[in-house]
């Protein structure tokens, strides 16, 4: 996947227009979209647009099997993959957990994940610990559980002789990832960590810069933009300055 793509897109869900671009409109006309800002960041790479659909949703309300998380129905997941495929896009599932086991909720999209150009990204700022609620406070993930994530998905790589397949794991804090030296990569799977948190270019470049500092081997970049938040106060960083980011991202994605 690296360094011949730069994957470049949106993230949402249909209905949720505060989680995101792409829950926003006609989904064919949001991938067109995300194809035309790939492009404006290829920089000497083939630009990769992604479409990253919010497949588990953390809630402020335990549901009723108390894991405070909804899972986004089969007809929706199908209808964006289709939506991909006509693009030659990438689909990446995204996952807040809430109080579910993360590893469970990759394994309940393994018939999605089976296929070429279907991926994962984790959002472990919603993976919450027993008596914490999404929404009032930081979740946490480990190394080691996105180790066992990777491991699960190289193994379907293998099965299914698949290419390289993404895992993505965005990080608004250095709390929320800890023992980041356990996280071992793995055949078939492409871990890119991804900057996350909403401010004004100069906030987002320390975020930036706290978070890539001392990065373990084989570890991948992505950087994450906001729309409507970044530019509250301030502006949107340009492709050119986020390209100027060091090392330079390989995935930007926009909410």
């Amino acid at each position: 996947m690296f360094p011949h793509y730069r994957l470049v897109g949106f993230c949402g869900l249909p209905g949720a227009a505060a989680l995101g671009r792409l829950g926003t409109g006609d989904p064919g006309r949001r991938a067109a979209e995300a194809e035309k800002v790939a492009h404006s960041y290829a920089a000497g790479r083939e630009p990769l647009p992604v479409l990253e659909l919010l497949a588990t949703v953390a809630n402020s309300s335990a549901g009723p099997d108390g894991t405070y998380r909804s899972r986004t129905p089969a007809a929706t997941i199908r209808r964006f993959h289709r939506v991909a495929r006509e693009r030659k896009a990438l689909l990446l599932l995204n996952i807040q957990p809430g109080r579910a086991a993360v590893l469970d909720e990759v394994k309940a999209l393994r018939d999605w994940l089976v296929h070429p150009d279907v991926g994962v990204a984790l959002d472990p700022e919603w993976e919450m610990r027993s008596g914490e609620v999404p929404g009032d406070t930081y979740g946490h993930t480990d190394g080691h559980e996105l180790t066992k994530v990777a491991r699960y998905l190289s193994g379907l790589v293998e099965k299914h002789d698949l290419p390289q397949k993404p895992l993505v794991f965005h990080q608004v804090a250095t709390s929320v990832v800890g023992e980041q030296s356990a996280l071992r990569p793995q055949p078939g799977v492409a871990l890119i960590k991804s900057a996350d948190g909403i401010g004004s270019p100069g906030l987002k470049r320390g975020t930036w810069r706290e978070l890539v500092n001392d990065l373990p081997d084989g570890l991948h970049t992505g950087f994450k933009l906001f729309y409507e938040e970044d530019a509250e106060g301030s502006r949107l960083m340009t492709p050119k300055e986020v390209l100027a980011l060091r090392p330079q991202p390989e995935y930007v994605m926009y909410e």
